[in-house]
């Protein structure tokens, strides 16, 4: 019975401990963003330490993913336009994607916010080991404070009021 409780108080100590992992997560809401600097399809450099002082969405997705296809739509429609000209900023990164991939998909989809390729997951690396789409909100002072795995509306509502409430 001892050994009973005691793996039961493991287990939970352990789940409480992970309980932020959010699915391949390497980091929890707190953090630093890691520094990065990354080009957009339309060729303009955006390194993540210039965007202190705004609000920033991280996205992460890939053309070939479901839920991604169905979640950046709706970014377009109902996110990105009441942030884009307020102290707000949003990266789409391809993962596996060249540029050249992107800017044919983005030709045909016409998505307005900035989109960037990370073929050799070298920037996707510094967030998660796995999964998309993949959101990381980042705060004026550079700190995550929120993430989510997956698409769903109540996620999307939720991001929407967690960058509205830190504008």
């Amino acid at each position: 019975m001892k050994k009973l409780l005691f793996t039961f108080v493991a287990l939970l100590a352990v789940s409480t401990l992970f309980a932020d992992n959010y699915q391949g997560s390497l980091l929890k809401k707190g953090d630093r963003v890691p520094d990065f600097t990354i080009s957009t399809i339309n060729g303009k450099k955006i390194a993540i330490s210039e965007l202190k002082g705004k609000v920033v969405l991280l996205n992460f997705f890939a053309t070939w993913c479901g839920p991604c296809m169905k979640e950046l739509p709706e970014v377009e429609k109902q996110l990105y336009p009441k942030f884009k000209n307020e102290n707000f900023a949003m990266i789409s990164i391809g993962r596996e994607h060249t540029k050249a991939e992107l800017l044919s998909w983005n030709k045909k989809k016409g998505f307005s916010f900035p989109i960037a390729a990370d073929p050799k997951r070298e920037v996707y690396a510094k967030f998660a080991s796995q999964y998309i789409p993949r959101n990381f909100i980042v705060d004026k002072k550079g700190k995550i404070i929120w993430q989510g795995v997956g698409f769903s509306q109540k996620e999307l509502d939720q991001m929407i009021k967690i960058i509205k409430n830190n504008l």
